[in-house]
């Protein structure tokens, strides 16, 4: 009996050691044949815009570069030809009142047309026209990344201090951003529309929450889309954080330093979750 309960533990104390040292071995491969950061795929002609205006191309800048702007609004757009004029009306209004009470106040919106086959890339270009390639511009980008490769593209090509990302449709009013703009002050303990360069410097970001919206739209949606909802919320409950009711809300707000250490480690294109 004791040779039998000494063979036992004989055999888990191998095939244990076998598997740490496979996961060593194994560790050890990754660490070297991967990279921290991944390899990003982008164009030549991505790294460029059409300033209509005086009618020209010019590079676009790096989010590696200082701040030049207050904010910089990035719309992820994918065949959005209908329901981006009312967005851009919305957020251009809002920033040009803006402007006007806060005069050294500057911004810039940059439209990533995610391979768009319809006229995206013409109503861009035209709002870049009427105000201007300072306050306007449109990333074409060749190919359709999804939604995560086109905000982390037009991300990497902005200017501001503040970078903002939301969503085409209009689902968040950019009015709330004064919300995102609060909480970012109490994070950063300063102010956000005359303290630029402290902002762009700081790491901080705030996330935008549709949760209190939750019980009107279960009214609206099908039994079976509801179902899959919690589903998706359960797993985003269990396998990432706790304590975030709405990842997935189009309207994030990120300080450039946040937005440059977060952005150079995305590895996926195709959906983004991004937390506080």
């Amino acid at each position: 009996m004791d040779a039998i309960f000494q063979l036992f533990w004989t055999g888990v104390i191998y095939v244990s050691a076998s598997g740490i040292a496979l996961l060593i071995a194994l560790s050890i491969v990754l660490y070297i044949i991967t990279s921290p950061y991944p390899v990003v795929e982008k164009y030549e002609e991505e790294e460029k815009y059409n300033d209509k205006k005086n009618k020209t191309t010019l590079k676009f800048p790096s989010i590696d570069d200082n701040e030049s702007v207050s904010l910089s609004v990035v719309v992820p757009a994918y065949n959005e030809e209908e329901r981006l004029p009312p967005m851009l009306d919305e957020t251009i209004e809002f920033l040009e009142n803006r402007l006007k009470e806060h005069p050294q106040y500057s911004y810039e919106v940059i439209v990533v047309s995610d391979g768009s086959r319809d006229k995206t890339v013409e109503v861009a270009e035209s709002y870049s026209e009427r105000y201007g390639s300072e306050k306007v511009r449109c990333l074409k980008l060749i190919k359709n990344r999804g939604k995560g490769g086109a905000v982390r593209l037009g991300v990497q090509s902005s200017r501001g201090a503040l970078i903002l990302f939301a969503d085409a449709d209009g689902a968040s009013k950019f009015e709330d951003f004064t919300k995102l703009e609060t909480a970012m002050k109490d994070v950063v303990k300063c102010d956000v529309i005359d303290e630029s360069k402290k902002v762009s410097s700081s790491l901080a970001m705030v996330i935008g929450s549709r949760a209190h919206l939750e019980k009107e739209s279960l009214a609206t949606r099908s039994v079976f889309r509801n179902i899959l909802m919690y589903g998706f919320h359960f797993l985003v409950w269990l396998f990432t954080v706790k304590g975030i009711k709405d990842t997935q809300c189009g309207f994030k707000l990120f300080t450039r330093e946040a937005a440059r250490t977060c952005f150079q480690s995305l590895h996926v294109n195709r959906w983004y979750i991004i937390f506080r």
